[in-house]
């Protein structure tokens, strides 16, 4: 069928709304009619080929939307069903049949290969295969997309506010629900303020954390991540030494640390913001880092770890954030501000700027 995706052709371009050819669903795939499309820093890192993957290709991965056409073999989804799209996952390897999704030993195959599993990309242009992203490449009209990355949602939820929860949400969330687990009463520094960490702030407020203290460089995301949960700002601007600026913020070093930025320093940070015997999560897609063991790491008993997805089992993880929301205890519709599909590079383009937290395109 003949749909509209944005397509990137070569590292760095903006996005193109181009009429692709979408193959039909095979065994064990759902066609979706996505409504709404989140735009993360993943899909940035990718279109700039931090992430090399394959171009052209159309890109989105938190993705919503309606059924439209249920493959062989799908029998718990029918047309009409509101679902959110997440990451793409074997179902096969130990992790996955460990209900541990997130660690696949395929995960990067399927995510970032430009491939769905079978080797083929769904999508195509004038004959000429269109990299898939994700297993779903959501900037567009509609997508193919295999069972096990879909949330099927309750009737009423609003597809537009779900959208963004297939991956930048449900990583900060759930790096701090799901993997630090942090005991009621304790201390968390999180680095940086947008959806990723800002998601984290949310998340350690609802776990009873007593002091959060976020770590940015802009003072109207600060202001928001105090009204979201944060007990303490610490703007990176006017600290020489910022993981002295945390310990000063309500007073000490931290049990737990969540670095959400990729830059190298700001990890080293994090890391010497924990007390000893404390935790520092990497989330950020950071290069190469340079620490000195003995000091930092192993002679303070501390650990380094890196989290993907927010170690989520997203078909159970995002209707309790979706509960959470309903509750008004993670209140993350605030961080959301939606654009038309058309205007894409500028939903882009304000992301990488900071002057919106979490764009989310809506698709007619």
């Amino acid at each position: 069928m003949k749909i509209n995706a944005a397509v990137v052709d070569a590292p760095g371009a903006e996005h193109r709304i181009r009429e692709v050819e979408l193959a039909a669903p095979g065994p064990g795939e759902v066609l979706v009619r996505i409504l709404a499309s989140g735009v993360c820093h993943t899909d940035q890192v990718a279109q700039e080929q931090m992430i090399p993957v394959p171009l052209p290709a159309a890109l989105g991965h938190e993705g919503a939307g309606q059924v439209v056409e249920v493959g062989p073999g799908v029998d718990d989804l029918k047309p009409g069903d509101g679902v959110c799209l997440s990451f793409a996952w074997c179902g096969q390897c130990p992790e996955c049949l460990s209900a541990r999704p997130f660690l696949c030993q395929d995960f990067n195959q399927l995510n970032f290969s430009g491939r769905m599993r079978d080797g083929s990309t769904r999508l195509s242009l004038d004959g000429a295969p269109v990299g898939v992203f994700f297993g779903q490449s959501s900037f567009a009209t509609h997508a193919v997309v295999q069972r096990r990355s879909l949330v099927k949602l309750a009737p009423g939820v609003d597809l537009r506010l779900a959208a963004p929860l297939g991956c930048g949400i449900q990583t900060g969330a759930g790096a701090v629900l799901n993997r630090l687990r942090p005991e009621f009463g304790s201390s968390i520094a999180v680095f940086g303020c947008g959806t990723v960490g800002l998601s984290a702030v949310m998340a350690a407020a609802l776990a009873g954390c007593e002091r959060i203290v976020a770590v940015g460089g802009k003072q109207s995301s600060l202001d928001l991540a105090l009204e979201l949960g944060a007990t303490h700002v610490v703007n990176r601007h006017e600290f020489d030494d910022l993981a002295n600026g945390v310990k000063t913020a309500g007073g000490g070093l931290v049990d737990y640390a969540i670095d959400t930025s990729g830059v190298a320093q700001l990890v080293r940070t994090a890391l010497a913001s924990c007390r000893t015997g404390g935790s520092a999560v990497v989330l950020g897609v950071t290069g190469e880092l340079t620490i000195n063991v003995q000091q930092e790491l192993m002679g303070e008993s501390k650990s380094l770890i890196g989290i993907v997805e927010g170690d989520s089992v997203p078909a159970v993880f995002l209707p309790k954030l979706i509960e959470h929301q309903r509750q008004g205890r993670f209140p993350f519709e605030r961080l959301i501000t939606y654009y038309p599909f058309e205007e894409i590079n500028a939903a882009v383009a304000d992301s990488a700027a900071g002057r919106t937290i979490k764009a989310v395109l809506t698709i007619p």
